[in-house]
């Protein structure tokens, strides 16, 4: 590999790092096959469909060691080698110089000797600075960093403390970090890089891929790195409500003849297109199919501004008129600014400037769009309740817990809805791989797949999916067959993805103890020696052991591990209420966090005393108390 690449100019690598980046939005390092396509397209590639389909398949097959149908830097860069002769790379260059707005940052990487590049979007960066300065502008422990001037790097030198990711993360998802636990006053090298583990593990644990991601990162402010992570905090925010067990009134939403449960499975991005398209339809407009190319000329905005804005209707609501004056503009940058200065009349200026609109860039037009949303959904709930209000019920905190996971890891597709994302096992086999069961990536079916019979290639899938967990994974799956993973089984789907959890979990702990196998008595047994050699108290039977609703076993284990870093005082230790365990727990696992225990449990968990969870919030503290001793 290392050979090939120095045929390839420096100039070349960065560009190819841009469209790799480009495709990769999440920050994940790698690429799909079906993602490869799309670069193909944009790429204006003049080749038929089934050429192109050739082409991903031959690479697929020659560059994709492991076969798992993702594509890392380094492999892609070996796949432009072999098209750099032919004319499809003169296409390639023109596809990704088109993109604007390009800030690059040398850097040092492995591929090559010489130093690549690095590229951020500005306007990324410009939209972020302007949500952050009013997500948290009265928030007393940013006054030191708010405002930041989006025009110059303030952004990446504020994120360096962890404070403000600290208070974003809390902004889109409340209550994941206790405040008690983060570093505010006289920050030291020390407590500015506690702030930060906990800033990503908590991003983690809501379901953001930090992977490739340390604190060094963060504290050097990498841009794409904060980018990347920004902005998968920032969706949580946007898309947690934009989920119809939280906004019953999305299924007004329903097309003529469409069940319930099929538009429970949309994705928070389909939702949001098709709640655009209903009130275009309303305005008598033409349906749009993206937040790029479709909203380019802003008329598909300025009508979905009309429908949703207050009408006054209400006696407490003002009436807030749109102005069309703008909308026959012949200049789209004129016209995009007058539109966005309706949007302002409802507060929902934010994320895209005219440019932004004009450009059709997909990720700020998607935030726009969901921001106006959450504000003015404009939108009623049917009548008549001849819904099955069990599918409205929403997920359980383990449900959450285990996408959080999976999506944390990076899997791809990102995963919405737990049952329905896994009906074709890729999830699952994904995670195979990640726990060291052996995947034979040629006997899966992959997507697009035919509308006839396409369910019976998924359910060919989740058979083979069954089948590895039971002979190669040696899982416990009883009464499991591969219908009910298709069909999304509840009860049987979580039994399969708490093995694979459990696995993950204790593979991080085999290698630490150099290969030794682990399981639940060595867990046990470690913990109380800990507890022990520390002169603790505290002590447990089992993971099913009451004690540990006070969360007290696991705070003095974080004590022993970890000295100092519990402050006592945030601690109630007698008399506890509901209230003061929830409390302790909820300390307990920010500041398990903030050591450096990649912690999915919930505070719940430890309160109610759910072994399952339980014990992975002990191994995980076993795994950073053994990575102290190396």
């Amino acid at each position: 590999m290392e050979n090939n690449i120095t045929t390839i100019s420096r100039e070349e690598l960065e560009e190819l790092r841009e469209a790799f980046s480009k495709i990769d939005i999440d920050n994940s390092g790698y690429v799909s096959d079906y993602e490869l396509q799309d670069l193909f397209k944009e790429a204006s590639l003049p080749l038929p469909g089934y050429k192109v389909r050739e082409i991903v398949e031959k690479i697929i097959a020659v560059t994709d060691s492991n076969k798992d149908g993702r594509i890392n830097f380094e492999e892609f860069v070996s796949i432009i080698q072999e098209l750099k002769s032919k004319d499809v790379s003169k296409s390639f260059r023109k596809s990704i110089n088109k993109k604007q707005g390009i800030t690059a940052i040398g850097g040092t990487s492995a591929i090559s000797s010489e130093g690549t590049q690095h590229s951020y979007s500005e306007e990324e960066k410009v939209a972020f600075v302007n949500w952050i300065n009013k997500a948290l502008q009265d928030d007393p422990d940013c006054k030191h960093l708010l405002p930041m001037n989006p025009s110059d790097a303030s952004l990446f030198k504020s994120l360096a403390d962890g404070i403000l990711l600290c208070k974003m993360i809390n902004f889109s998802q409340p209550d994941t970090i206790d405040e008690r636990a983060i570093n505010k006053k006289k920050l030291t090298p020390f407590t500015i890089s506690e702030n930060l583990n906990l800033a990503l593990n908590s991003a983690s644990a809501i379901g953001c891929t930090v992977v490739n991601i340390g604190s060094q990162d963060l504290q050097e402010g990498k841009p794409h790195l904060v980018l990347g992570l920004l902005w998968q905090i920032i969706k949580v925010g946007l898309f947690a409500d934009i989920e119809i067990s939280r906004n019953e009134a999305l299924i007004a939403l329903l097309n003529e003849g469409e069940e319930l449960d099929q538009l429970m499975k949309l994705s928070p991005e389909e939702l949001l297109l098709r709640w655009v398209n209903y009130h275009l339809a309303n305005a008598g407009w033409q349906k749009i199919s993206n937040f790029s190319q479709d909203i380019k000329d802003s008329r598909a905005y300025y009508h979905l501004l009309n429908q949703i804005a207050a009408k006054g209707d209400d006696l407490d609501e003002l009436h807030m008129k749109i102005d069309f004056s703008g909308f026959h503009d012949k200049n789209d940058l004129r016209r995009a600014e007058y539109m966005l200065q309706q949007a302002d009349k409802l507060g929902c200026r934010q994320f895209v400037t005219p440019a932004d609109v004009v450009a059709g860039n997909p990720k700020l037009n998607l935030a726009f769009v969901a921001n106006l949303f959450n504000t003015y959904p404009a939108l009623h709930k049917p009548d008549n309740s001849s819904y099955d209000l069990n599918l409205l019920e929403g997920e359980s905190n383990e449900e959450r817990t285990f996408r959080n996971w999976m999506n944390s890891l990076g899997v791809n597709p990102y995963v919405n809805h737990l049952y329905s994302d896994l009906s074709d096992a890729l999830i699952i086999f994904q995670l195979y791989d990640m726990t060291r069961v052996p995947v034979d990536w040629n006997h899966i079916n992959k997507p697009p797949y035919p509308l006839l019979g396409g369910n019976m290639k998924k359910i060919e899938n989740c058979n083979y999916a069954v089948e590895l967990g039971k002979t190669k994974a040696k899982f416990s799956l009883v009464g499991i067959a591969g219908h009910d993973l298709n069909e999304g089984n509840p009860t049987l789907t979580l039994a399969l993805v708490w093995q694979l959890m459990r696995r993950y979990t204790l593979n991080v702990l085999s290698d630490l103890g150099e290969g030794e196998k682990v399981n639940d008595e060595i867990i046990i047994k470690w913990v109380n020696q800990t507890l022990a050699k520390a002169n603790k108290k505290t002590s447990i039977t089992s993971f099913k052991d009451k004690s540990i609703s006070t969360s007290l076993p696991v705070l003095d284990l974080i004590d022993a591990i970890a000295p100092k870093a519990v402050r006592p005082e945030m601690v109630k230790r007698e008399d506890l209420s509901y209230q003061d365990k929830l409390n302790n727990a909820k300390y307990a696992i920010s500041v398990a966090r903030k050591i450096g225990a990649r912690i999915y449990a919930l505070p719940d968990d430890l309160v109610e005393v759910k072994p399952k969870m339980v014990m992975t919030v002990f191994a995980c503290l076993m795994g950073r108390g053994l990575n102290k001793i190396k």
